[in-house]
């Protein structure tokens, strides 16, 4: 191998690079560093990859992963205790908090040696402690300087509070310390009825115990469509999850017997437990970011739609971008700044294409705009939806399961927008997403044969009933 110092660019026509310790150094090794570090690794690109904690990050060890793993859990007990509509003679008799959390890190566990053995297979380099940007193409680690030609921020987020809550672990909780949880509460209050509020919401409920949601904005899962919302709301009510919505947080106490939460208007709602899921905050303070000239907004840092900050050299990528906080984003922004890197001028990311997917019981999963952006994009008079209830689907049915399929497009075009609420919907989002990314048509969906019985089908009937072809019921 040439010294250092010789290697050549492996960009078309590129020149010596200058010397330094890496050809991509990463500050942070999660869904978005590892990416991108594996993806650099391919290229033949030397890689370091700066963790304070363990390879995964929060995905991995406090987020995607172990509340998959919970709501899974949470699953076989409502079949468990459901289990005599199906036939079926059992009883749920209790949880094992110690099995379920077991069960939750025995996952997580595989998937951290898995990715830990794909890391050190790749010869990349870790570099184990807190790391902090000393210089444009300069990371420092517990007192040693690393450089890199390129350098990417990845160094993701943390819980967040509002002003004058202070989360003291015990009484009023995250969910990282929900993830450490030991026993059932017999009563939590939700603070926030987003994705992370309606997750932990629906697993606590179905592991026995009496859940209120209070949420400040008008619905539940409020960044989703206005029909997703109102399906949740519905089928939380006859699981009998309380929920407030419009109801700003006003105080907290702490009681004897747990907490005693005031929300504006002076009510007083009590609760062993509060959990504080307000949303995610960007780890950038302290580390040295805006001294270097990386524009930050509210903590997040500033890129373009190529994931660069400004700065030469240095980009950007996960939950301290503006947009949505999710694993699957951070990882393929990853992906695609390897790819720039290398030279291969890759397509940007477009975010209205992520997929969304809120893992509650029933789950909610969604692509593109919804009717309301959609309307305010391209105008009232040239959009048009279409909803599909899951009550024609025959695996719906089987899994004993309600919801629709709602298809947003335009007039005469092509879909903007999928919406899906039901068990298992996420898993159907892989198609929606191409539908939406591909522009198609109802026309060009229409005449796909889709396996019967799946639900997958309730994509090609909405369809087939949005291209003038209905065989079953819709509105």
């Amino acid at each position: 191998m040439e010294p250092r110092s010789q290697r050549r660019d492996p960009r078309p026509g590129g020149s010596t690079v200058a010397e330094a310790d890496y050809d991509v150094l990463i500050l942070g090794a999660g869904s978005g560093g590892y990416a991108c570090a594996l993806r650099a690794a391919q290229f033949g690109l030397k890689v370091g990859l700066v963790e304070k904690g363990k390879l995964g990050g929060t995905c991995l060890h406090v987020g995607c992963i172990p509340t998959k793993a919970l709501l899974h859990a949470a699953e076989v007990a409502d079949s468990a205790r459901d289990s005599a509509k199906f036939g079926v003679t059992a009883s749920l008799e209790g949880i094992d908090v110690p099995g379920v959390n077991a069960y939750k890190d025995g996952v997580v566990n595989r998937l951290f040696k898995g990715l830990t053995g794909l890391i050190k297979g790749r010869g990349i380099t870790v570099i184990e402690g807190e790391g902090r940007l000393t210089g444009p193409r300069e990371v420092t680690v517990d007192g040693t300087a690393h450089t890199g030609r390129h350098v990417v921020l990845a160094s993701g987020s943390y819980s967040r509070s509002l002003p004058g809550l202070e989360v003291d672990g015990e009484r009023v909780i995250t969910s990282e310390h929900a993830l450490r949880l030991e026993h059932v509460p017999q009563s939590v209050i939700v603070l926030g009825g987003g994705v992370i509020g309606c997750e932990f919401a629906s697993v606590w409920k179905s592991f026995g115990a009496d859940v209120t949601i209070l949420e400040a904005l008008p619905r539940l899962v409020p960044a989703e469509d206005e029909a997703s919302s109102k399906a949740l709301e519905r089928a939380f009510r006859k699981r009998k999850i309380a929920f407030r919505t419009g109801t700003p947080f006003q105080s907290v106490k702490t009681t004897e017997s747990g907490v005693a939460v005031t929300v504006e208007g002076g009510d007083v709602i009590e609760a062993e437990l509060l959990l504080v899921a307000v949303g995610r905050g960007p780890v950038t303070d302290g580390l040295g970011y805006a001294e270097q000239g990386v524009t930050l907004d509210r903590g997040f840092v500033v890129t373009d739609e190529r994931c660069r900050t400004g700065v030469d050299g240095l980009y950007a990528v996960g939950d301290i971008v503006p947009g949505l906080q999710l694993a699957h984003r951070g990882f393929q922004q990853g992906i695609f700044v390897a790819e720039d890197i290398a030279g291969l001028d890759p397509t940007p990311i477009d975010e209205t294409g992520i997929p969304r997917v809120t893992y509650s019981h029933p789950e909610v999963a969604s692509v593109g705009l919804t009717e309301a952006a959609a309307t305010e994009q391209y105008g009232v008079d040239q959009v048009e939806s279409l909803t599909y209830d899951l009550g024609g689907n025959g695996k719906s049915q089987i899994l004993a399961t309600s919801g629709f399929v709602k298809l947003v497009r335009r007039k005469d075009g092509p879909v903007v927008g999928v919406h899906l609420v039901g068990d298992r919907v996420g898993e159907l989002i892989g198609e929606a997403q191409l539908i939406y990314s591909w522009e198609a048509y109802a026309e060009d969906v229409a005449p796909l044969v889709h396996a019967h019985p799946t639900q997958n089908e309730a994509l090609g009937e909405a369809h087939l009933a949005l291209a003038g072809k209905a065989l079953h019921a819709h509105s």
